[in-house]
């Protein structure tokens, strides 16, 4: 099919705009679609039905118009089809419809199945992974609620909760919790709650129903966005029998919203009685600690005098054997003291100029005092100097 050439100054008119989208459209010929019915109408006397086919997973729909014979009696709103049409483009409205032939609701045994092949492949993604659990606070400042408007699901978490810890928070959400809005509500209102930081746990709760009533929480996208949450999501949903996908992705699975109420917030009577016993076994420990130290200390003057006494005589007698060996050893230095000082003084006497003029020798001086070496030296007046004593000679 030729585009086409336009412009400003050349466009075309709408007829023929309408006319190429209608050909475009037909070149798609006829296929087989799946999806819930959100309207129905059906019209006594009216050969052709009417309805609005939406996807289970986005908030995309289509119309639908269909012969009366084609869709069975039992197909209701809200149900799950699979259906063969052809797209029709109305030329005069500009609307895009499906023309259906052929209407096949799906059973419960088909929607089963598709469940359990959805749930194998989420687990092979490890959206259903046990480390990516995250574990619920302790004590949650908000608790998020998504939930029917005044249900009993809502009454159940609330009131547990309120009765295990007065004052408790809650942000609710009331949302549609089957049909065909179901999923993106619930995923909107997952969203809202997850992007307000006064909340540390999110919880989805809904009474017991039909497998059917419960489809929405087996549905895909929102499985997904659970475990794309950064906050920790509880499933309450249906009875302890009923296990959507939910109760698998989520970090706690709660067999009923009324279990749920008693998961998220602790209970206060059991806390205080925790902390009154807790604190008698603390008491209890220190009565028994003085207790034990009171009797220890009570002979500790007897003791104390005892250590005393021992470390004193100890002390005494290191003390005593350090002097001995202290006088033996300055005994001994003096001893040999006084050896060397004889070694000394008698070699200082051999060295003596006395000791030599004592063995006959004498020193001879002249007038000048200049001492005689040589003969030649002799001259004048004399001073001799002998071991007893001096005297005056001459040479000659």
């Amino acid at each position: 099919m030729a585009r086409l050439e336009t412009s400003a100054e050349s466009p075309v008119p709408v007829r023929v705009v309408a006319i190429r989208i209608g050909e475009w459209i037909a070149r798609l010929g006829e296929i087989w679609v799946d999806g819930q019915i959100a309207q129905l109408t059906r019209r006594p006397g009216v050969p052709t039905q009417f309805l609005t086919l939406r996807d289970p997973d986005a908030n995309i729909s289509l119309q639908v118009t269909c012969p009366r014979g084609v869709l069975p009696d039992a197909v209701t709103e809200g149900s799950r089809v699979v259906l063969r049409a052809r797209p029709d483009f109305y030329l005069e409205r500009g609307t895009l419809s499906l023309r259906a032939t052929e209407v096949r609701q799906v059973g419960l045994g088909e929607l089963l199945a598709r469940l359990e092949a959805l749930r194998r492949l989420l687990a092979a993604e490890g959206v259903f992974a046990r480390e990516s659990k995250r574990p619920l606070p302790f004590l949650p400042r908000t608790i998020g609620l998504v939930t029917g408007r005044a249900s009993a699901a809502e009454r159940d978490v609330v009131e547990n909760a309120r009765r295990r810890l007065p004052g408790t928070r809650f942000r609710l959400e009331n949302v549609a919790m089957q049909g065909p809005n179901a999923v993106p509500e619930i995923v909107a209102a997952l969203e809202r709650l997850d992007r307000d930081p006064a909340v540390d746990v999110v919880v989805i709760a809904r009474g017991g129903g039909s497998v059917e009533d419960l489809l929405p929480f087996s549905n895909e996208t929102l499985v997904r966005a659970v475990a794309a949450a950064r906050t920790p999501v509880v499933s309450a949903i249906g009875h302890e029998t009923d296990r959507p996908l939910l109760d698998l992705v989520a970090d706690v699975a709660a067999s009923t919203p009324t279990d749920a109420g008693k998961r998220v917030v602790p209970d206060l009577i059991e806390e205080l009685r925790g902390i009154a016993e807790l604190r008698d076994r603390a008491r209890a420990c220190i009565r028994n600690r003085i207790a034990r130290e009171t009797e220890l200390s009570a002979g500790l003057p007897q003791r104390l005098r005892a250590t005393l006494r021992g470390r004193l005589t100890r002390e005494a007698e290191e003390t005593a054997a350090w002097r001995l060996h202290a006088r033996q050893r300055v005994a001994g230095l003096l001893g040999g003291a006084r050896a060397d000082l004889e070694h000394v003084r008698a070699r200082v006497r051999a060295l003596s100029p006395q000791a030599t003029l004592e063995r006959g020798y004498a020193v001879v001086r002249r007038s000048d005092g200049l001492v005689v070496r040589a003969p030649a030296d002799a001259v004048g007046p004399l001073r001799i100097r002998v071991a007893a004593g001096e005297f005056d000679a001459a040479a000659t």
